[in-house]
């Protein structure tokens, strides 16, 4: 998987950056018991995806192909 670079781009590292941080959120407000904060954090998770995406449509993220895959991949083909 690594030869592909696959999700070695900035909006997919700023994506995950922020779905962690979005999890952590919710796990520290599930131990305290808080529902407020955990949905909080599910919101966070939801906003890391929205950004990864946003992201991607500005150019940061890997080009696709007419097929819709990503350049440069193989369909089926596997290392």
């Amino acid at each position: 998987m690594a030869g592909s670079s696959h999700g070695h781009t900035p909006a997919a590292w700023t994506g995950v950056i922020i779905a962690f941080i979005g999890f952590c959120v919710s796990g520290a407000f599930t131990v305290l018991a808080d529902p407020l904060g955990f949905w909080a954090g599910l919101v966070i998770v939801a906003l890391g995806g929205v950004v990864g995406m946003v992201m991607q449509a500005a150019g940061l993220g890997k080009a696709k192909t007419k097929s819709g895959h990503p350049a440069g991949e193989t369909v089926g083909a596997e290392s």
